[in-house]
């Protein structure tokens, strides 16, 4: 006799309680928010730190203009710029970084071409 008193109960929360099957949702927000304002551009990989003199070639920059990498990248879709990746950490790069208002650089050296997204190439490749 207790089990059925418990068990009207429980079938009534059960049954109002389920929910209409519906189908699933699936939702992915990335918030950047602005480029940062680096004098010799931005590293092209999160978190996009700015990168320091000489790791652009002058093929990333429209006037002083830096064109852009990552999410904000303002380039051609066809795009390939050179870039000196021994100024980049992941590969092992640990020198000094730009301060606001520092001049670009004049004596550019190459080694990779990339193309503003994250991909790159090799540099006889254009």
């Amino acid at each position: 006799m207790r089990l059925k008193f418990l068990a009207l109960p429980a079938l009534a929360v059960a049954l109002l309680s389920s929910s209409p099957a519906s189908p699933a949702q699936i939702g992915i927000g990335i918030n950047i928010g602005p480029e940062p304002v680096c004098p010799y551009g931005y590293y092209d990989f999160t978190p996009y730190n700015c990168a320091p003199y000489g790791y652009y070639g002058p093929e990333w920059f429209n006037g002083d203009a830096f064109i852009g990498a990552g999410p904000w990248f303002h380039g051609r879709g066809d795009f390939y710029g050179g870039v000196d990746n021994r100024f980049d950490p992941r590969y092992g790069y640990r020198g000094p970084y730009p301060q606001r208002g520092d001049r670009r650089f004049n004596n550019f050296r190459g080694n990779q071409m990339r193309d503003g997204r994250g991909h790159m190439r090799g540099m006889g490749h254009r």
